[in-house]
């Protein structure tokens, strides 16, 4: 069946503005979903799955009321999801593209209208999250992975030889890997949740999907709605548990074809180790595609309009709590402009209000665990020990009912503090005020100080230095911004990804990232074949 993927549209953002019916429907559904108390299996080859080994579902921003608890898979689990995607492989990559893309298709009209509350609010009781964040995230962006990645699949299908010369035929067949793709899932995106295992599945591969297990609430839905929308039993397998456990249990498995991660770069390493090291096991080199960790900066010339960076910096470093793998981590300004972009910033969040999510007047929410809460203080106690560091805005952190961190911004007068080298992955924004003449430098600084490339930003009115930035930082991030903050890449708009200690820069919401998928087949069918092994020049 021949047919066409229309040119998708991003998914409009809903406001949830006081009086809208969106507010009222939302508010509904966390009220609904709070009062209740959920258990959550695995799905392995279509059908619920309860190891009776169990962990609560908590929301973060009160973390003595459990939301639901679920099944953690353990070895007997992880064998048969890796049985059931290798039952399940030959006749998914048989289905025609079309068939495929219907699937993810229906699961983003089932997500942009029967489920939007629903995922939303889970979103925002499991990981804390304000309606707006989990709007652009668990509704949007997932809304938008679905409805583009048919889309870029076709654009790759349709890529065929250019030249068949007469009596021959030439083309191109894009097959799915031999075996299985792990996907390997964060807690701060629900769309990348949504998007890992989907992704290699549109492109015909069968999946073993491991989500966080503080977002096993988000990914228990996204799999009812997946299924909902007409994915056969063992495409993709929701299997809960130890990260640790799960991870070489899979990576020992001679079916592994691929890995989808998206987490911490300490963890890639190891994992990419371990499959390194059993590469004799595999029918073929796995694909190994990661995004990892970030030390996103802004720098800002001595041209930058001071209210636009101040904006920019109180929303880059501490919307999401910070919990963003592109959140601004360290600013880079004149010391010539310190002083008033401090006065602005101050007064911003001097209005910024910290809470549960069921207030939507709060735009800081809680972190997502007492690790994070722990390992986000160390780094603020750090900074207040420091002779080379002061805390000049929030430094608290009380976890007596939720993980709330304050707002935070550390002023160093070393570019090398620990708080400007390593990431943090919370609301905590470290600021060196260098000399203004000394631009250039500084960019190099910049460039050299972290071992990260994921995302930057600069800010200035002047094109040369906006030019001299842009070639500096070249390879310090994968996703470069020019006055504007280094967060909300947009499918379809920019595609994300770092390189570095960053990942493999497969930027996911492009075509670049399916490719990643694909076996590619060149075929020839010569009509009438040579009779005669003679060529002219014996004659």
């Amino acid at each position: 069946m021949f047919f066409t993927v229309a040119t998708p549209e991003n998914e409009p953002i809903k406001s949830y503005a006081p009086g809208t019916k969106e507010r009222d429907a939302l508010k509904a559904k966390l009220n609904e979903l709070g009062s209740q108390f959920i258990e959550i299996p695995a799905i392995i080859d279509g059908k619920e799955v309860f190891s009776g080994n169990t962990a609560d579902c908590i929301e973060p921003h009160n973390h003595k009321h459990a939301i639901g608890k679920y099944h953690k898979c353990g070895e007997k689990e992880i064998n048969l999801a890796i049985q059931a995607a290798v039952k399940a492989s030959r006749d998914w990559e048989q289905m025609s593209f079309y068939h495929r893309s219907a699937i993810f298709l229906r699961a983003a009209e089932l997500l942009s209208t029967k489920y939007r509350y629903l995922l939303n609010a889970a979103t925002m009781l499991g990981q804390s999250k304000n309606a707006f964040q989990a709007e652009i995230d668990s509704a949007c962006e997932l809304i938008d992975f679905w409805r583009f990645n048919p889309y870029y699949a076709q654009k790759i299908y349709e890529q065929q030889p250019l030249i068949s010369p007469k009596g021959e035929w030439n083309f191109s067949e894009y097959r799915a890997l031999e075996g299985f793709v792990f996907a390997i899932t964060p807690f701060n995106f629900t769309s990348i949740a949504g998007n890992l295992p989907t992704a290699p599945a549109l492109m015909g591969n069968t999946v073993v999907w491991k989500p966080s297990g503080t977002a096993v609430y988000s990914g228990y839905f996204i799999m009812k709605i997946l299924m909902e929308a007409g994915l056969p039993a063992g495409v993709i397998n929701f299997v809960p548990g130890s990260g640790a456990q799960m991870g070489d249990l899979i990576t020992d498995s001679p079916y592994l074809a691929g890995i989808h991660f998206t987490g911490s770069t300490q963890v890639f390493n190891h994992i990419w180790k371990r499959t390194a090291n059993n590469i004799h096991l595999y029918k073929s080199y796995p694909r190994i595609v990661g995004e990892t960790g970030g030390k996103d900066f802004i720098f800002a010339h001595a041209s930058a309009d001071i209210k636009t960076l101040a904006v920019a910096s109180l929303r880059g470093a501490f919307e999401f709590q910070g919990q963003k793998c592109s959140a601004a981590s360290r600013l880079y300004i004149p010391d010539s402009l310190y002083g008033k972009w401090f006065e602005e910033i101050s007064a911003m969040l001097a209005t910024v209000k910290m809470g549960e999510v069921q207030d939507f007047s709060n735009f800081v929410n809680a972190v997502i665990d007492k690790s994070s809460f722990t390992k986000i203080k160390e780094y603020i106690d750090k900074a207040r020990n420091a002779s080379d560091a002061e805390i000049v805005w929030g430094g608290k952190c009380d976890d007596s009912k939720g993980y709330f961190i304050e707002p935070t911004i550390i002023k160093t007068t070393n570019p090398k503090f620990v708080t400007m080298q390593e990431e943090i992955f919370g609301p905590v924004l470290t600021v060196y005020a260098y000399p203004e003449k000394e631009f250039t430098e500084t960019l190099d600084l910049c460039d050299k100080t972290s071992p990260y490339g994921l995302t930057g930003s600069i800010f200035a009115q002047d094109r040369t230095a906006i030019s001299v930035a842009s070639e500096l930082l070249k390879h310090s991030a994968g996703n470069f911004y020019i006055n504007d903050k280094p967060t909300g890449a947009v499918v379809g708009q920019q595609p994300f990804g770092g390189a570095r200690s960053s990942g493999t820069n497969d930027k996911a919401g492009s075509a670049i990232n399916l490719y990643r998928w694909v076996s590619a087949r060149s075929i020839k069918e010569t009509f009438v074949p040579a009779d005669d092994y003679r060529y002219p020049f014996m004659g």
